[in-house]
């Protein structure tokens, strides 16, 4: 008798082991987090064409809706908010936000700091500054006289020190644009996407350009270190390029030859 009740009460605490087990192994997932509160919460900056407003003041891009489609199949809403791109590790911990998926390129820092999915898109840094000056800026030595704009925390920034270059950091990409546009600074170091997409002839910067690619890297998406988020974007990633919808994103944006086969 006394074998049998040993027996059950060991059972018993198998049973209650694993059902505490199961009860933080779902505390801990992002995706069950995600999915209780309706929303993914994606982090962005004013970046086309990978996230910016159309004209009813609606958040559209490659990233936004290749961003929205996951959210549609994760069964939420996506909600984009604004962050201040130095601070998106900070904001991601803090849980303001669930994901950064904004061009963001996988550097040490981020692939140390967050849980990263495959790349998806290549990128460079270019140097940006008026049509009628870039016959003079050739090379990376020509470029040693300018004072440039460039986005905290960003690729632009780290290109920009490791260069050795003049530079003054503010809030976000676009804002380089203007910088140079008034003439506040001479040139500016953004991503190869952006500058192809809001410089030249028919853009909303028609008279300056850009020059040099200065770094090749590659885009990712950030979720909290240890985010199951990641990996299910992932799977989210291949299913949409083999059926043909990540293309069909990036094509509506002129971003096509960018993408990364997803296998």
């Amino acid at each position: 008798m006394k074998k049998k009740i040993v027996c059950v009460l060991v059972a018993a605490m198998m049973a209650l082991s694993g059902s505490v087990v199961y009860a933080a192994d779902a505390a801990d997932s992002d995706l069950a987090y995600i999915k209780d509160k309706g929303t993914l919460i994606v982090g962005i900056t004013d970046f086309a064409p990978m996230d910016y407003k159309d004209e009813n003041g609606n958040w559209i891009g490659f990233d936004a809706d290749l961003a929205s489609k996951v959210a549609e199949d994760l069964g939420v809403k996506a909600e984009f908010v604004e962050i201040d791109w130095d601070n998106k590790i900070l904001e991601l911990n803090n849980k303001s936000i669930d994901c950064v998926w904004n061009g963001m390129t996988l550097t040490p820092e981020v692939l140390e700091s967050m849980e990263t999915t495959n790349p998806y898109c290549n990128n460079a840094q270019v140097v940006v500054l008026p049509a009628a000056k870039a016959a003079d800026y050739k090379d990376v030595d020509s470029l040693k006289d300018l004072q440039f704009a460039v986005e905290a925390g960003s690729s632009g920034e780290a290109a920009a020190k490791d260069l050795g270059l003049g530079y003054t950091s503010v809030s976000a990409q676009s804002d380089t644009l203007l910088e140079v546009k008034s003439g506040t600074s001479d040139a500016s170091i953004i991503d190869l996407l952006m500058a192809s997409a809001m410089t030249g002839e028919g853009t909303s910067y028609p008279d300056l350009t850009h020059v040099l690619e200065l770094t090749t890297e590659k885009y990712g998406v950030g979720c909290r270190k240890g985010s199951d988020l990641a990996g299910f974007i992932n799977d989210e990633f291949k299913a949409l390029y083999e059926d043909g919808t990540m293309a069909e994103i990036a094509g509506t944006y002129g971003i096509a030859d960018a993408v990364i086969e997803q296998k």
